[in-house]
């Protein structure tokens, strides 16, 4: 018999995408200003309830039942509000320079709406750990204000969140402001480290950290525990304000879009 061939394959064959490529393409789908108005918008009322029952527990707790210290009384519990908005400036600029990195490698606009509504947040609760710490500093060291290492580098932090709030409002072109916003985070990082170990670094007037990875806590379980409260509790407070202000956001950029004024319509 003679030999038929065989027809020739002509279908490209469908190569597997890996577990990371099929993560990332799912993360793509999330990130779009609706998409993430729709799945973070209910968010914001469970974020807020549950920080709201971990402040009172931990101010009731921290203000009015933890002991006084052995050494500065009744001064020390200003840590209760200190400690967590110092954390949370840090932590807040970090976020914005992780989020400029994502807005100018991978242009996704949401990265820069959530870093616009972040910076007045990481401004505001770098100044109060500015004032608090001088509230605190009085009784401890004699005195408001010393240019320590720790306090002048947090300063400069304040001057950042300044100079990025700036940027969001000084071009005419969003992308523009973003784009200069987001390289002022990234460059300000730089400080984030100084902060951190200037304590390390220098003889300086402020203490070390209050909390550390790697040690047990300097203080007896009925301070640190309704400090971790607090913290705890202002944390969850501020992604529940940096939803809200991002949701804001987007219904401002994409008041012209059909599915905004459907949901502008409905509520």
């Amino acid at each position: 018999m003679p030999h038929v061939p065989h027809a020739k394959n002509t279908e490209t064959p469908i190569k597997e995408t890996s577990f990371l490529q099929r993560l990332w393409q799912g993360f793509l789908t999330t990130v779009g200003t609706r998409e993430f108005f729709r799945i973070f918008s209910p968010w914001v009322k469970w974020l807020a309830a549950i920080s709201a029952i971990f402040l009172l527990i931990g101010s009731v707790w921290g203000l009015a039942f933890a002991p006084p210290d052995y050494l500065q009384g009744n001064s020390y519990r200003i840590i209760f509000i200190h400690v967590p908005t110092a954390s949370l400036a840090l932590s807040i600029y970090m976020a914005m320079a992780v989020l400029g990195v994502i807005f100018l490698v991978w242009r996704i606009k949401t990265a820069n709406l959530v870093a616009q509504a972040l910076a007045p947040i990481g401004f505001l609760l770098c100044v109060l750990s500015l004032i608090t710490g001088s509230i605190w500093a009085k009784p401890t060291w004699g005195t408001f204000w010393v240019w320590d290492a720790r306090l002048t580098s947090m300063l400069i932090l304040a001057f950042l969140y300044a100079g990025v709030m700036a940027l969001f409002v000084a071009f005419d072109s969003s992308s523009n402001r973003g784009k200069a916003a987001a390289i002022l985070s990234i460059v300000g990082a730089v400080n984030l480290p100084i902060i951190k170990y200037s304590v390390n670094w220098w003889n300086t007037l402020h203490q070390g950290s209050t909390f550390t990875l790697t040690e047990a806590p300097k203080m007896s379980a009925d301070m640190w525990m309704p400090l971790l409260m607090m913290m705890l509790g202002c944390y969850l407070l501020v992604a529940a304000l940096a939803i809200y202000r991002t949701n804001t956001l987007i219904l401002q950029r994409d008041q012209n879009k059909a599915w905004v004024k459907e949901y502008l319509r409905n509520h």
